[in-house]
């Protein structure tokens, strides 16, 4: 359909094909023009959209330059080209970087060449929005401090408007607000986390452009084997999407799988080279570090575009330890190398417009194991400098300001998340705990600590030991009580924003041959179960209150005198300390969510006895109004 509404102003354009994009329900403003040669143009401007922009929804703007560049032509596009649109409406403005989208369809026609730069732009409000793209042509100009310097590139000028609709009910991006969780920008809604940590190499997989000719020319005892999600190909639903001819069921329908069990979010790695996998890049090749992979990402986006539609967040794992300093010392940049800067640049461009994401500094990111490096490309010492000059990079370029984290070693939470507390280039802690009797005291330690040093951080769990197990298979641990307790309530009743769970390597289906999901399914009801729990009371007003509670192994979240949350386990008992009054007492069965009991009672004394007999239970209090 057209947008009868949009006007653009530049160079004239010849008629082109829209990108097909309305099955994928993202509304899509696709603008074209002659060949340019400096010589005048022939053609009237034209814009089409495949269905009504609504705000909270991403409108993708498609522009073709009239020149074709080749991802590894002499005029390298990801380099030398630094094109980027700006939006606007009313007093508010979005600078949204563009990349280079081969012909606009590359992931179905694995394209490598084309005239077609994409910017992705999500409207927070209705009304009328100007756009305008600017282009720059220079040597390395994408990553280039001066961003005016160079020549007018192709397109530059063009401009145009469209009328972005209501949107009756919105899912906003969910962002960084200042306090202990993420939040929907839309609704202001918290959001808690339940993922999945394993496999961390979940986009090594088979029908990504690629990957299997890199496997077949880099034979390795032991390498694992791509990825099929096979069990989850029958997940596979009527309409969802795919790519090239009919490719990606298996990934599709592991992720409609998890989407089903509660899960929200996935844990991944856009660059494992010399790491753990070596078998996940976004190049064209493995020693390339300037030349991306139009088709293998435009894949990914379609991958990403369903977990959007499923609701699962992408947690964007940046670096492994392997690897976590291979920019800099490949380019022998000491502190922040050229190469990372293009590799943000290119992911947040691409990227960061989905819903739910979140970039991670690196896995396991700090001092190296092996500091003195072990060969080409590996990853070294890592800084505290360094990790606040790449967070405030990545605000810098990412025009939605997505949450940025930073995940270490157990046992180096200190020295590395301590020089960081009160940057404004870090919004949280990825927590990696080898014990996880410790996930309680460790959450509420950063969610303190932060807090006094005057920027409150968002705490998540995100991989447990030990480092062989994990959460081990349910055929292996079908009740997963320790995990349940210690990691998930741990850092839930700690005030923490959630959890991912990791597989270890011991147990089939472990951190980086998992092909079934359905290996840990109690493990995902019980987390979604705790959430559901969480969502029946007012969590984010709420605070870690254990010294409310008397009892060896029982915590407390809590407001106090108005609501309170207390784990406890079976064969125990929990006293709670509240003010004299009447409360409404629930009894949550935290393997399912469910009440397992209802009851008001009539506190005189200032303490109210929690029993739960043979079963776990999570007990809400809440003050009825008197």
């Amino acid at each position: 359909m057209f947008l009868s509404n949009v006007t653009v102003v530049g160079p004239a354009p010849a008629a082109r094909k829209a990108t097909a994009l309305a099955s994928l329900g993202y509304a899509a403003i696709v603008v074209a023009w002659a060949s340019f040669s400096g010589a005048a143009v022939h053609a009237a401007p034209r814009a089409q959209v495949t269905e009504n922009a609504k705000a909270w929804e991403v409108v993708t703007l498609d522009v073709e330059v009239g020149r074709t560049y080749s991802e590894t032509g002499d005029r390298n596009p990801f380099t030398d080209v630094a094109a980027r649109a700006t939006f606007e409406s009313g007093d508010e403005r979005f600078e949204v970087p563009a990349y280079f989208a081969a012909d606009g369809e590359a992931a179905d026609t694995g394209a490598s060449e084309g005239s077609i730069w994409r910017v992705h732009f999500v409207p927070p409000h209705a009304g009328t929005w100007n756009w305008k793209f600017e282009s720059r042509e220079g040597e390395r100009i994408a990553v280039a401090d001066d961003r005016d310097s160079g020549t007018a590139g192709p397109g530059d000028g063009l401009r145009g408007s469209f009328d972005v609709a209501e949107n009756p009910n919105p899912r906003g991006l969910i962002q960084y607000v200042g306090d202990r969780y993420l939040r929907d920008a839309a609704t202001g809604e918290a959001w808690l986390k339940a993922g999945a940590d394993s496999p961390e190499n979940f986009l090594a997989y088979a029908d990504f452009d690629g990957l299997q000719e890199d496997q077949k020319a880099r034979p390795k005892k032991g390498r694992a084997t791509l990825h099929r999600y096979e069990p989850h190909v029958a997940d596979f639903r009527e309409g969802d999407p795919t790519w090239g001819d009919g490719k990606g069921r298996g990934m599709i329908g592991a992720l409609n799988y998890l989407a089903s069990q509660g899960v929200n979010s996935v844990y991944f790695l856009p660059n494992n080279l010399y790491g753990d996998g070596d078998d996940v890049f976004p190049y064209v090749d493995r020693k390339s570090r300037d030349r991306f992979d139009s088709s293998r990402l435009a894949q990914w986006e379609r991958v990403f575009e369903h977990m959007d539609r499923l609701g699962i967040s992408l947690h964007v794992i940046l670096s492994e330890t392997e690897n976590q300093g291979m920019f800099e010392q490949e380019t022998g940049e000491a502190e922040f190398a050229w190469t990372r800067k293009l590799y943000y640049r290119e992911l947040v461009a691409r990227f960061a417009h989905h819903r739910g994401l979140v970039w991670n500094l690196g896995e396991e990111n700090g001092p190296h194991k092996r500091d003195e490096g072990r060969g080409e490309g590996v990853g070294r010492r890592t800084t505290d400098a360094q990790r606040k000059a790449w967070g405030a990079y990545l605000k810098q370029v990412d025009p939605w300001d997505r949450p940025v984290v930073v995940h270490t070693y157990p046992g180096m939470y200190d020295p590395v998340y301590e020089p960081l507390l009160g940057s404004e280039s870090l919004d949280g802690a990825s927590l990696q705990m080898g014990n996880v009797k410790q996930v309680h005291a460790e959450t509420k330690k950063w969610i303190e600590r932060s807090a006094k040093a005057g920027r409150q951080w968002v705490v998540n769990l995100d991989e447990i030991g030990p480092a062989d197990v994990g959460v081990a298979p349910d055929a292996v641990d079908p009740a997963h009580d320790a995990v349940r307790r210690e990691a998930l309530w741990g850092n839930l009743l700690a005030g923490g924003g959630g959890v991912e769970w990791y597989f270890g390597y011991k147990h089939p289906h472990h951190d980086l041959n998992l092909e079934d999901f359905r290996s840990r399914e109690a493990m995902w009801r019980q987390t979604a179960a705790s959430l559901k729990i969480l969502r029946q009371i007012p969590f984010d007003t709420m605070q870690s209150h254990d010294e409310l509670v008397e009892s060896k192994n029982a915590w407390c979240l809590a407001d106090p005198g108005k609501a309170y949350l207390v784990y406890v386990r079976a064969g125990e008992k929990a006293t709670l300390k509240v003010p004299a009054g009447t409360y409404r007492r629930t009894a949550y069965d935290p393997l399912t969510g469910d009440r397992a009991s209802d009851d008001s009672r009539e506190v005189e004394s200032g303490s109210l006895e929690l029993t739960p007999g043979d079963h776990d239970r999570a007990f809400s209090i809440v003050r009825k109004n008197e």
